[in-house]
């Protein structure tokens, strides 16, 4: 469950697979101190605008890096070159073509070479610049900037999804995101309320982007598991991700890792 059960790579994958023109291609997503890593193939350049978009709104993502991300033109294999044909006789030379307004037996490019019949992928890379645009909004705001938000976009709406400290915060994200020159609607069902929220999200593994919960006096992990994914039972899965054997000997001062 974001935000505690996710990390910052497994957000920005969520918010790919939420784009049909994304959701496809098999992107490899990375995350490292705040910059995404992005590798795989995609149809043409455009595509890179739309997933340097798309990754932006993403809470935490600092930098995106799709230097690994190649186009379908540059991978496709080299066309062979056609064998020289003899020298044409005079008797063979080739027929003088007529001028005309347009060639109707003209073929058409091949498609990988053609430009797109629509500017579909530049359409949805400028809707996506509005979804960060709105967490630029969020951030901005004094008692919204450390809340764990990400802002999706679908269409002309936002969708604003992680957890804020109670009610009001809620109203004020959804007030704030409307605001947002270019929003349609915005859909805040993904957004959750729960206390201290805040300070359960603040601490991450650099290297994953994990959350980290630091064990405090009279914590088990039953009782973090509780405050993670509202439910006790759950601290079988924590126990499995961070290698502890005996679930009843955790240690003060213990990092924890929560899984998703």
């Amino acid at each position: 469950m974001w935000p505690f059960g996710k990390n910052t790579a497994d957000r920005v994958k969520d918010a790919i697979n939420e784009q049909t023109r994304l959701k496809d291609l098999g992107l490899q997503v990375q995350e490292r101190g705040g910059t995404v890593t992005i590798t795989g193939m995609v149809p043409n350049e455009r595509y890179v605008g739309l997933i340097n978009a798309v990754a932006g709104g993403i809470n935490g993502v600092k930098n995106v890096d799709t230097s690994g991300v190649t186009f379908e033109q540059q991978v496709a294999a080299p066309a062979q070159p056609a064998p020289q044909a003899p020298a044409a006789t005079v008797q063979e030379a080739a027929p003088e073509i007529q001028p005309t307004t347009g060639n109707l037996n003209a073929r058409p490019a091949p498609a990988s070479a053609a430009a797109p019949a629509d500017d579909s992928e530049a359409e949805v890379e400028d809707r996506s610049r509005i979804a960060k645009a709105v967490l630029k909004a969020l951030r901005g705001n004094v008692e919204l900037a450390d809340d764990p938000i990400d802002v999706l976009q679908s269409g002309k709406s936002v969708i604003l999804r992680g957890v804020v400290d109670n009610d009001h915060e809620q109203r004020l994200a959804e007030k704030l995101a409307r605001e947002v020159q270019g929003v349609a609607s915005v859909d805040v069902s993904g957004l959750r309320v729960a206390a201290g929220a805040k300070e359960l999200a603040k601490e991450k593994d650099q290297d994953t982007g994990d959350t980290v919960y630091t064990v405090k006096a009279g914590d088990t992990l039953g009782a973090i598991a509780q405050k993670y994914y509202g439910n006790a039972a759950e601290y079988k899965k924590i126990a499995h991700f961070n290698n502890i054997s005996n679930p009843d000997l955790i240690k003060v001062g213990q990092k924890i890792r929560i899984p998703g």
